[in-house]
């Protein structure tokens, strides 16, 4: 009748009916799943709604780690890239890519977050807000990683970090909309200790350089943790801010500590300042230094004659595409972009994309609760580093750890030649059990 108005149905009246709808369908023995795909949830459906669909970046661009940033960015920017193209790397991880994804093209957007978790919040919540992202993607510290982990889980939008080492991402802090494809502080300690161990023999004394957040609390931990298995003790444990420009009192520590090893932690230019005092202090020459987790671009930043002979675990190093044929596709096509080799926070921002390509053209939809299951099933699939898959329980990627060793300067036989490849270690019998850091998914809605 003209001029009359039908109520309008609000999102909670939806719910409200759908809930009713399928209590109805239940005690009807129709089908319970009728009406629960088309449920609105997060930013779906109105964040594909024409023909795109939009990722919101957030990695820092400025501060201690914002090389690596950059680096990370480079990656997730040729993953969007190849997938809009329908790439042979990206198809060969994610077989039903076409051109875009699902019919639409894939566009982003890109904010500083300054490793600075309130404002890597702010990034992705103006992400959502503004852009309708179905997806967040990007971090280099994990204090940053875990806060963004808790939006997305409120939001219900799917949230992948880059780089994030600590035992927490995916331990006491996982979450059901959050998955992470780099390995982290307990899986790299499982892997390098024994070679720390056999290399310098057993009953040495640590000293630690730690950054104070949740990375380098857990790596540390994990570092003591395997090391006490060959009699090594701490003699010190050195906490220092992220950010410091001036570690000399911390040093000074380790100087007279007594220590045999020199275990820094610290990561981005935070390692490259403190190994660069610490060889002030001398104290490169009075114990050799090893790195706990590998930092993107520390040998080129120091030099080759600082890092000649440290050990370190990393996710990637470009000479493995003589083991992984994928892992020579990305780099070369990396190099043909930025003319420099891909350091591994950029396979980081890379794989990442892929695995996320991959679940949604299996699922055949955006929306991220089939998204997430997709995931969930843990099926195995080729990578930049061989076969890998997520673990349902706490959306940890399993996949390999490369240990490897300085070169001495004279013996690189390029530029960017700087690390020995010494092991590659599979992830599966390295890494804890799924809930020994306390992961409890949370709900899909």
């Amino acid at each position: 009748m003209k001029g009359s108005r039908q109520p309008a149905l609000t999102r909670r009246s939806m719910l409200q009916l759908g809930s009713g709808l399928t209590a109805g369908a239940v005690l009807s023995g129709l089908p319970r799943f009728a009406l629960a795909d088309n449920t609105p949830i997060g930013t779906w459906p109105d964040g594909v709604s024409g023909d795109t669909v939009f990722i919101g970046i957030s990695v820092p661009r400025t501060g201690t780690y914002a090389q690596q940033g950059e680096d990370e960015l480079k990656g997730f920017e040729l993953a969007i890239e190849h997938i809009n193209q329908g790439h042979p790397l990206i198809r060969a991880m994610a077989p039903k890519v076409t051109q875009g994804l699902l019919g639409k093209k894939v566009i982003y957007g890109v904010a500083d977050s300054q490793a600075n978790p309130n404002v890597a919040v702010q990034n992705c919540a103006k992400f959502v807000a503004d852009n309708k992202a179905m997806l967040l993607v990007g971090s280099c510290s994990s204090a940053e990683a875990v806060a963004k982990n808790k939006f997305a889980q409120r939001e219900k939008v799917i949230y992948l970090p880059g780089v994030s080492g600590s035992n927490d991402t995916t331990g006491k802090d996982c979450v059901r909309y959050g998955f992470r494809t780099c390995f982290y502080g307990q899986t790299s300690s499982a892997a390098l200790a024994p070679v720390l161990i056999k290399q310098f023999g057993r009953n040495k004394k640590i000293a630690f350089l730690t950054p104070d957040y949740t990375y380098g609390h857990t790596v540390r931990a994990s570092m003591q943790e395997y090391l006490s298995k060959g009699g090594w003790t701490v003699v010190t444990n050195q906490i220092c801010p992220l950010g410091a420009a001036d570690y000399s009192s911390y040093l000074l520590n380790i100087a007279n500590s007594g220590a045999d090893i020199f275990i820094n932690i610290n990561w981005g230019n935070d390692a490259v300042q403190s190994i660069k005092q610490a060889n002030g202090f001398g104290i490169l020459k009075q114990m050799p230094l090893v790195v706990a987790y590998s930092v993107p671009f520390l040998a080129r930043e120091v030099g080759p004659e600082l890092t000649q002979g440290v050990y370190t675990a990393t996710d990637f190093w470009w000479t493995i595409g003589d083991k992984y044929p994928l892992a020579k596709m990305f780099v070369d096509e990396f190099y043909k972009k930025h003319k420099y080799m891909p350091e591994w926070s950029a396979e980081a921002g890379y794989l990442q994309l892929a695995c996320w390509a991959r679940m949604v053209s299996e699922a055949g939809t955006f929306r991220p609760v089939e998204v997430i299951k997709t995931y969930e099933k843990g099926e195995h699939f080729n990578s930049l580093v061989g076969d890998v898959w997520f673990r349902p329980q706490d959306h940890q990627l399993v996949r390999p750890v490369i240990i490897q060793r300085g070169k001495k300067p004279q013996d690189m036989k390029t530029p960017e030649d700087y690390w020995d490849v010494i092991e590659i270690l599979p992830g599966e019998g390295l890494m804890q059990a799924p809930d020994a850091f306390g992961c409890k998914l949370g709900p899909y809605t």
